[in-house]
């Protein structure tokens, strides 16, 4: 893999969580103003799914493709995770929220290597862990175990997990029917509880946060299924913290939330780790190459 293709798929992967980032940004702002997260979760799915459908070739013999369990876990994984993080967001300050989901690549990675055997260096290993010590600066451990936080938490989770089952399937099914199979997934999942919450008197500016919400949400997830078609999850998942890049300036643009100096020394370390993964990741493409051609000699 060459450094440019390298540089695309960070470009690809920052492209899809500033996406997804603003989706939530919506979402809390919708929060904010009285509407349930449940249900904001599940319009977030429905509308998504509704505008994706006719655009997603979905044929009729792909509906059996609707029984694999790993479509229907992968479904339920995000609709979970996006759950949680709008729960966690109507309560908590967005920067403590991204801190705590961040639990997420740590997961994706080690799931990575216990489930589907990849072996990342050495070196990716500690620019991991790099990148997890910038979240920590910007999360400040003790932060304090609230309900929100905890949501925060279980978020990440599935949303690691998540990653790891978009790779293992990325291969055996196009991107798109990914995409509709989790949005119709999560719509039905998420239906009972979503249609069943009281909501205030809907302005067309709540109507447009959630559109602004859903279409975030999934373009965002759109385009991390292409880059995982194009690289592991273990590359993938340091390349995700990029996200809290996006929640800053967002943070700062939407809420006026400036980070303090200890944040940006946060920032600056999770760049260094997606840049230093690049770099390791590149490094290792070289060697590989020049090996196979001393074999070939």
């Amino acid at each position: 893999m060459s450094f440019s293709d390298l540089l695309r798929i960070a470009a690809l992967v920052f492209t899809a969580v500033t996406f997804i980032v603003a989706g939530d940004t919506a979402g809390k702002l919708l929060t904010a103003e009285g509407v349930d997260p449940l249900f904001v979760s599940w319009s977030r799915f429905a509308i998504a799914a509704l505008l994706m459908l006719p655009f997603s070739g979905l044929v009729r013999p792909e509906l059996a493709d609707f029984t694999d369990w790993r479509v229907l876990l992968r479904g339920a994984l995000i609709a979970g995770a996006i759950s949680c993080i709008l729960t966690a967001l109507k309560t908590e300050p967005m920067a403590n929220v991204f801190g705590a989901f961040f639990v997420g690549p740590a997961v994706s990675y080690l799931l990575a290597i216990v489930f589907l055997r990849e072996r990342p260096s050495p070196g990716r290993s500690a620019l991991m862990a790099l990148g997890f010590a910038g979240v920590m600066l910007v999360v400040k451990p003790g932060f304090g175990v609230t309900p929100g936080m905890g949501f925060a938490l279980m978020a990440g989770t599935f949303h690691g997990a998540f990653l790891v089952m978009t790779r293992r399937i990325a291969g055996a099914y196009r991107p798109r029917f990914l995409l509709i199979s989790q949005l119709l997934v999560g719509t039905v999942l998420l239906a009972p509880l979503g249609l069943t919450t009281q909501l205030p008197a809907m302005r067309v500016d709540l109507l447009t946060l959630v559109l602004i919400s859903a279409l975030g949400s999934a373009l965002g997830n759109y385009i991390l299924v292409h880059a995982n078609r194009k690289a592991e999850a273990s590359l993938i998942a340091p390349l995700i913290y990029l996200q809290l890049i996006s929640a800053a300036v967002l943070g700062v643009l939407v809420f006026g939330d400036w980070p303090d100096l200890l944040s940006v020394l946060g920032l600056i370390l999770i760049a260094l780790s997606g840049l230093g993964t690049l770099m390791v990741q590149h490094r290792g493409g070289k060697s590989a190459l020049a090996d196979q051609g001393q074999k070939t000699a």
